[in-house]
């Protein structure tokens, strides 16, 4: 049963955005469309998966003094990666996300399951952990960025669902309707745990 606790408390129970509050800043800025959504949370699953497959692999050759250094350039490497590789085939993607992509570095979502998970755990759970993870953060951007790109432009993944005649609603692409629909769905997140 420990396998699959590991792999499902990311998506609902320890939600890394609406549960933990982790990586708020690309749920804030990169949430605009559910195409960018889906690409940060892409890239952030390989990185959490590989930072944590190869932590969990070195963790006991790590002095205590210099973990969290070498945790960062274990992380910088495959956020290198994802963005070189990125850029080369998906252009369009890689200038709509921008910085944010390098920014994964510093996500705390990235950090903390390095840190409180693959540092102290083996290579299996770690795995689980990280997909667990990775796909609870990018459920958690598809869902913010579903009702700002719905709201904010009448479409969804660039296609038109709502009529023509229909007034989109700015607010909600700006940060203002960012910050909205978080708290709207950390409530409901809430919600929902409470009655369990």
């Amino acid at each position: 049963m420990k396998p699959v606790a590991e792999f499902t408390k990311g998506i609902l129970k320890e939600n890394p955005v609406f549960v933990m509050a982790l990586g708020l800043c690309p749920a804030l800025a990169v949430s605009t469309s559910v195409e960018n959504a889906i690409g940060m949370g892409a890239a952030a699953t390989f990185v959490v998966l590989c930072s944590n497959l190869i932590i969990s692999l070195i963790k006991n050759f790590i002095p205590d003094k210099i973990r969290i250094p070498c945790y960062i350039l274990v992380i910088a490497t495959f956020v290198t990666v994802v963005d070189m590789t990125m850029n080369a085939y998906l252009p369009p993607l890689h200038k709509s996300l921008g910085i944010f992509i390098p920014l994964i570095v510093v996500n705390c979502l990235i950090l903390c399951r390095a840190e409180a998970f693959a540092s102290k755990n083996g290579v299996g759970l770690s795995i689980l952990d990280a997909l667990g993870m990775g796909l609870g953060f990018t459920l958690a951007l598809i869902s913010i960025a579903t009702f700002r790109e719905i709201l904010g432009s009448g479409t969804f993944l660039n296609m038109r669902i709502l009529p023509q005649s229909y007034k989109p609603m700015i607010m909600a692409i700006l940060p203002p309707g960012a910050f909205f629909t978080i708290g709207l769905l950390m409530g409901l997140i809430n919600l929902l745990k409470k009655k369990d």
